[in-house]
């Protein structure tokens, strides 16, 4: 191993040949390299003393400052490693790889030359050496004209377990609390620039513990979070870089949360609220009422809050207030018992607190009973009466509506002997309908055991406890009534059908002795009827037809028939006015007859033969039989 050599400032560069050159001491033995166990890189380190040379080609080892000047043409940086197996050499400026081109070239024995130096060639080289067993990493500075040149890195570190962490200027670093933090500020110029240090643009004082270009912050605190900066001075001119100081602090819970008060109030009396906790809260809620869940919580930089329901993302309805840290859900009942976590993060940490859920429900009760429903015998039962309860107390049994019922089980009461009493039978029947009348029972004294059978006792034990019911009683009471009809009265009404007129009689409501009664009195008896429909001898008509005449002609479309239609009694058979029939069809009096086409020579009625005058001076030609012919 090959320990960094402190930096050597001036013009210093040396020609192929120098014979100022030495070597730092190994013990390596190259002539034996072959022979040699496996071995991590190891860059040699070369020491030139200080030499001011005007050479077109500056050729200088790692190790070195190199100072270009106006006549400078080349530069050579050479780096030479050790190691087993032999190590492989890679080159970067400023922590990025060098990319070749046809002015940074890559010789082969591993050396980089930069032909015609220009400004944007100036920053820090560095010779990176590695091998299965490991890596060097030596730099060099070449600066333009001696001004200062920093060492800058544009990494960003992120510390959350180390208890120190050592950066370059120019990283952002980011660490937890009491972390012992170094920054570097590695410094090249001609002369040796003077370094500066500040915080948030105030100079810092020795007291920072500040040592050839380091600056370390002991036990870093929130108090200590800002922009430091490394200012390096000469005669040439001055730079400055900055790193910005974070502190992390991982998220942890608060005892309480001040949003969650002020979002009650105005959620109202019926929402509940809770904290969630490392170690976990519980909320007991009933059907349909809102919650609100807080996450209380703190850090640096201020934590993402995410919510979680069994330790999946939150899909049904709800809605995050105060920024995250309020879970509200409107109506519990979307969801079942289950656990609500929030997840907060930043980058030094996260912490989950957790909240579990519980549902009440609604559920039957049977822990009250109804009254027995006997004081004695075998017939005794209680039956229990379900009430509706939510979390102990009773509410309306709707609620439960959706509940199964538990089947009721009836519980035996008072199964015992029952003192003696009274046993009656059914009353008979009443002797009489009406008039007055007597039925009967019997009446027994006994004694109902507790299993159900009867047991008879004298008379003299019922008598002791109550007095002896009655064994017989009078009935039917009412006098015996009747309907009375009158004689039917005259058929009156059109004749409109057979026995469709109407005739009327008089219904009365009597005693046997024929007393008249109100009719309510015989409204248990069938009424009989008061109208009727009756025949009259005006009713008493029928249509009458004759036989059909002959037809008037034997073919064609003019022959017809008719027949006599008359309105008759059907006692006297003498014909009346047309209109006492008129609840009945008239019959046709006429009709066509005949009606089919005519051939030649076909006989033609007398009508049709009028028809066929004046075909000949106008007479008819010949007429043969009654009907006659054309």
């Amino acid at each position: 191993e090959y320990p960094f050599h402190r930096r050597v400032s001036g013009f210093t560069s040396s020609l192929r040949t120098s014979s100022a050159e030495t070597f730092i001491p190994t013990s390596v033995d190259l002539a034996n390299g072959l022979h040699r166990p496996p071995q991590k890189p190891a860059i040699l380190r070369k020491i030139s003393a200080a030499q001011q040379l005007s050479a077109s080609e500056v050729v200088t080892h790692l190790g070195q400052t190199v100072v270009l000047a106006s006549g400078t043409l080349s530069v050579l940086l050479h780096c030479e490693a050790v190691g087993n197996p032999k190590p492989t050499i890679s080159w970067a400026k400023n922590g990025e790889e060098v990319k070749y081109n046809d002015r940074l070239l890559l010789q082969p024995d591993d050396s980089l030359q930069i032909l015609a130096p220009v400004e944007a060639d100036v920053g820090f080289y560095a010779c990176n050496a590695s091998n299965a067993l490991g890596s060097d990493s030596v730099s060099i500075a070449v600066t333009l004209a001696g001004k200062p040149l920093i060492k800058a890195s544009r990494a960003t570190v992120i510390n959350t377990e180390s208890p120190a962490v050592t950066v370059d200027i120019g990283s952002v670093v980011k660490t937890t609390q009491k972390a012992n933090v170094t920054i570097n500020c590695q410094v090249a110029g001609v002369p040796e620039a003077k370094v500066t240090w500040f915080k948030n643009k105030v100079k810092l004082s020795s007291a920072h513990h500040l040592h050839d270009g380091l600056l370390f912050i002991a036990n870093v605190s929130l108090s200590d979070q800002g922009l430091y900066s490394c200012r390096a001075a000469n005669l040439h001119g001055e730079v400055t870089e900055s790193s910005q100081l974070l502190v992390l602090v991982p998220p942890r819970p608060l005892p309480y949360l001040e949003d969650l008060t002020a979002v009650l109030t105005s959620a109202g009396p019926s929402a509940h609220s809770v904290l969630t906790s490392p170690s976990g809260t519980k909320l007991t809620v009933s059907p349909g009422s809102s919650a609100l869940i807080g996450c209380a919580v703190d850090g640096h930089p201020t934590p993402n809050i995410t919510w979680l329901y069994s330790g999946e993302p939150l899909s049904l309805q709800h809605q995050l207030l105060a920024a995250g840290r309020i879970l509200q859900i409107l109506n519990v009942s979307d969801f079942t018992d289950g656990e609500f976590s929030c997840l907060a993060q930043n980058e030094a940490g996260s912490l989950t607190q957790i909240m579990s859920l519980a549902i009440q429900e609604y559920r039957w009760s049977v822990d009250k009973l109804t009254a027995c429903s006997a004081s004695c015998g075998h017939r005794g039962v209680q039956l229990p009466q379900l009430r509706c309860l939510l979390d102990g107390a009773e509410v309306n049994a709707s609620h439960c509506r959706e509940t199964p019922k538990p089947p009721p089980q009836p519980i035996a009461c008072n199964r015992r002997d029952c003192p003696s009493r009274w046993m009656v039978t059914s009353w008979s029947p009443c002797t009489r309908s009406c008039g007055g009348g007597i039925q009967t029972r019997r009446v027994t004294c006994q004694r109902l055991t507790a299993k159900g059978s009867s047991v008879p006792m004298p008379n003299e034990a019922c008598a002791q406890l109550s007095k002896r019911p009655v064994d017989t009683q009078s009935c039917n009471r009412q006098p015996c009534v009747e309907w009375v009809a009158s004689s039917w009265g005259q058929c009156n009404g059109p004749c409109i059908g057979p026995r469709l007129a109407v005739q009327h009689r008089q219904i009365f409501c009597q005693t046997k002795d024929g007393t008249s009664v109100s009719s309510d009195q015989c409204s248990s008896l069938p009424r009989p009827l008061s109208t009727q429909n009756c025949w009259t001898d005006v009713c008493g008509v029928h249509w009458r037809v004759s036989l059909w005449t002959v037809c008037t002609a034997t073919c064609g479309n003019y022959g017809f028939q008719s027949r006599r239609v008359d309105c008759v009694h059907i006692r006297t058979n003498k014909p009346v006015m047309e209109h006492h029939c008129s609840w009945r069809p008239r019959p046709a009096n006429w009709q066509r007859c005949n009606i089919t086409p005519c051939e030649n020579g076909t006989l033609l009625g007398a009508g049709q033969a009028e028809r066929c005058r004046g075909r000949k001076k106008g007479r008819v030609v010949s007429q043969k039989h009654s009907t006659g012919s054309c």
